[in-house]
């Protein structure tokens, strides 16, 4: 029996990473799981070393507050591998984590073989990163195709799989009448997939919402929680009597709900591509503090924040950010676009003509399936 290792860092990177072993798990069956995983490859039977919630920060100042902690989940997930002894080892994002992991499992045992699934932005920061990163992964997943020359330049073996957040969206409906009342016009919120995040942008968003509602009651607020922080999202907006909010985790369910929105106010991020690809108009968001955020600048050497306005090398969609992310700004933003469609739909335009020149051909959990399952039986 061939034996795979599945590490991630954050929830993100779970589903991601669920998605994929899904697909391997439908062609493949004869294979031993492990993981460094979050609820969705629990939910496909993959069991974790430890909560995923242990590993996952936000900012350079809260990790390193939190270093010796880190220190040691990296230095438990390393024995465990080890002790696992895997065929492949597939991680999957938080690079911060997870290729400090990959590195030191690969100095010990350089048998086993390493594939990553989502590549860090060295177009953004720390292009010298590859240099070192080809010492310990044999294979790296792209999500982007531009992305390939910075591989290509240092002979570390690559392969475009596409993004999975800009495929196809599925035909699968899901009812959600009994959810928002027809007579409500939807607003979907992203506020973010860490509690760090959360716990910054939910005050802003919530009196956002409140502005909304003294000038019209006629809209719908769903926020779009990860499994992970949807208690925690529930918690805080359940006592401030507001009674056009939904939150909800159910990924049928949140895309239903998506396709179904007028707009979408989205923590930046990934997460972006999707409303994007779901032809919903949207704004930008995201706050740091003072610190982190002087170290961010000092280190990204680009202009933007979003993917899309990050390959246009213009603002297609509106970013407001660290003293711009307040509800008054959010407030004035998602107004401007409900009262002019024709902006609205010119992000649209430009929008689509970005994602058709960077969409793969095929499914990126199907790509990303086919070469560990190549992998798996060279």
């Amino acid at each position: 029996m061939k034996k795979l290792f599945v590490l991630t860092g954050e929830p993100s990177g779970d589903k991601l990473a669920s998605t994929v072993i899904s697909k391997l798990q439908n062609d493949y069956t004869d294979i031993e799981y492990l993981s460094v995983g979050g609820s969705n490859l629990k939910k496909i039977g993959i069991k974790s070393i430890f909560e995923l919630k242990e590993i996952t920060y936000l900012g350079f100042t809260s990790v390193l507050f939190n270093i010796l902690k880190i220190r040691k989940r990296i230095n438990q997930t390393v024995d465990e591998i080890l002790k696992f002894n895997p065929d492949i080892l597939f991680s999957v994002d938080s690079p911060d984590f997870t290729l400090r992991v990959i590195e030191k499992v690969k100095k010990i045992n350089p048998k086993i073989k390493t594939i990553h699934y989502v590549a860090p932005q060295v177009w953004i920061w720390r292009k010298s990163r590859v240099k070192k990163m080809k010492k310990f992964i044999d294979h790296i997943l792209l999500l982007f195709d531009f992305e390939k020359k910075y591989f290509d330049e240092e002979s570390l073996k690559n392969t475009f799989v596409g993004h999975p957040l800009i495929e196809n969206i599925g035909t699968n409906k899901t009812d959600i009448n009994n959810l928002i009342s027809k007579d409500k016009k939807i607003i979907s919120i992203f506020p973010g997939s860490r509690k760090s995040e959360t716990n910054v942008l939910l005050p802003i968003l919530i009196k956002f919402i409140t502005m909304m509602n003294m000038k019209d009651s006629h809209y719908s607020f769903v926020f779009h929680a990860t499994d992970e922080n949807k208690d925690h999202i529930i918690d805080f907006v359940k006592d401030k009597n507001l009674k056009n909010i939904d939150v909800i985790s159910n990924e049928n369910m949140k895309n239903e709900i998506l396709l179904n929105s007028i707009f979408a106010v989205c923590k930046s991020g990934t997460v972006s591509l999707q409303v994007c690809n779901s032809n919903v108009p949207s704004i930008i968001i995201y706050k740091l503090s003072f610190i982190n955020f002087m170290i961010f600048k000092l280190l990204v050497n680009v202009k933007f924040a979003n993917i899309i306005n990050i390959i246009n090398n213009k603002e297609v969609i509106p970013e407001l950010l660290q003293n711009e992310c307040n509800a008054k700004e959010i407030y004035n933003s998602v107004r401007y676009f409900l009262k002019n469609p024709d902006i609205a739909k010119k992000q649209l335009d430009e929008c689509n003509r970005t994602l058709d020149g960077i969409r793969s051909k095929s499914s990126s959990s199907n790509e990303a399936a086919l070469i560990l399952r190549n992998s798996l039986i060279s």
